[in-house]
C-alpha cells in the first residue's frame, strides 16, 4: 500500500501545471524539488488524517473537504477527483457523503467536530463542538451516507 500511496501522490504532483511548466522549460531540478515538496506536504496531511481519531472527509455539492482539525484541505470537485481525499478514505478515514442530504441548511447548522477532545454540553448550536461519533449520528439523521463508519467498531 505504501508504494501505491507514493505512486498516486507523485502522479498528482507531476500533473500540476506549474510543475509541468518547469519540465517544459527544461528546469527539471526545480520541477523535482517542487514535486517532492508537494508529496511531503500531502504525506503529512495523510499522517494527520490517520493519527487523528476525529479527522474525516466530507463531500457534497460544494466539493470535497479533508477535515484535519485546525487544518482542512479542500477542492471544488467530487471526492473521486481529489486523490488526497481518496487515499485518506481508502486508508480508513470516515467519509460523509452529503449528496443524499437535501436540507443543506440543517446540515450547516450541525455542531463542529472537536479536534482537541473538548466536547460542549447539550443543547448544541452550530458553534458547539462534539465528538466525531456524535457528529456522524447527527449527520446520518439528515440522510447523509457514511463510509468507513467508526461506530460499527464500537457496536461489536
Amino acid at each position: 500500500m505504501q508504494t501505491e500511496v507514493l505512486r498516486v501522490l507523485r502522479a498528482e504532483a507531476q500533473s500540476w501545471w506549474r510543475h509541468r511548466e518547469f519540465r517544459r522549460t527544461g528546469d527539471l531540478d526545480e520541477a523535482r524539488r517542487q514535486e517532492w515538496q508537494t508529496i511531503r506536504r500531502d504525506l503529512g496531511y495523510l499522517r494527520k488524517a490517520l493519527s487523528n481519531p476525529n479527522a474525516y472527509v466530507s463531500c457534497g455539492g460544494g466539493g470535497t473537504i479533508l477535515h484535519l482539525g485546525l487544518t482542512s484541505v479542500s477542492l471544488y470537485a467530487p471526492v473521486e477527483c481529489f486523490p488526497l481525499a481518496c487515499l485518506a478514505v481508502r486508508l480508513g478515514t470516515p467519509l460523509i457523503d452529503c449528496h443524499p442530504d437535501r436540507d443543506i441548511i440543517a446540515f450547516a447548522d450541525l455542531p463542529t467536530v472537536t479536534m482537541d477532545g473538548a466536547v460542549d454540553p447539550e443543547p448544541w448550536t452550530s458553534s458547539s463542538q462534539v465528538s466525531l461519533l456524535t457528529y456522524l449520528d447527527a449527520a446520518e439523521s439528515l440522510g447523509t451516507r457514511i463510509i468507513n463508519d467508526p461506530r460499527i467498531d464500537r457496536a461489536t
